[in-house]
């Protein structure tokens, strides 16, 4: 009788575990594929600020994420994202600095000229610097530097400290800097003649 229990228990057990793994398998096939972000581009919230709007029924309450998107080679985007929870306006805001990312010009890791960004009463001064300097810079405009993959530069902002407005004017610096190339294509001429 002990002979035959035996064999029962061998018989039955390799069944079990044959029966125990596909179960196995089917929860983890039942759950949703993880979205992941893109590897190349890099992704900073600058800031996320509560904002209000008041209407007949009361307040609405939202937040308002500003985030900075770049490769690290020279294309950087901005964006400001709303909705009523955070992580919602950030994906918002980072789905939009991807589609509005722009081509920035680098020479040498740093920028070709000198610059004014404006924006609003918002104006940084931007400079460029020999290699090993690093990224001299605020916070707001750190992000949007580093991101663009510049490695020396340095910054100096006036007038307003608004997040919003230093990124915005750190933008309008960037896109409005031209490379001797550049320059020389428009004009019709070549980069000795300049």
């Amino acid at each position: 009788m002990a002979e035959v229990n035996e064999v029962k228990k061998e018989t039955v057990a390799p069944d079990a575990q044959a029966s125990k793994k596909p179960s196995f398998k089917d929860k983890k096939g039942d759950r949703k594929p993880v979205r992941r972000e893109d590897s190349e581009f890099d992704k900073r919230v600058v800031s996320v600020r509560r904002v209000q709007k008041v209407v007949k029924g009361g307040r609405t309450l939202r937040f308002s994420a500003l985030v900075v998107v770049g490769d690290g080679k020279g294309k950087v985007g901005i964006a400001l994202g709303k909705a009523k929870e955070v992580s919602l306006a950030i994906e918002k805001a980072t789905t939009m600095a991807k589609k509005s990312m722009v081509k920035v010009p680098m020479v040498d890791g740093s920028i070709p000229h000198e610059t004014i960004g404006k924006f609003s009463s918002t104006r940084i001064l931007m400079f460029p610097a020999p290699a090993g300097t690093g990224v001299i810079a605020g916070g707001s405009t750190r992000a949007v530097l580093e991101l663009a993959g510049i490695k020396d530069i340095v910054t100096k902002r006036h007038g307003s400290s608004n997040k919003i407005n230093c990124v915005k004017a750190t933008m309008n610096g960037l896109m409005s800097m031209r490379t001797k190339e550049e320059i020389a294509a428009r004009r019709g001429k070549s980069v000795d003649e300049i």
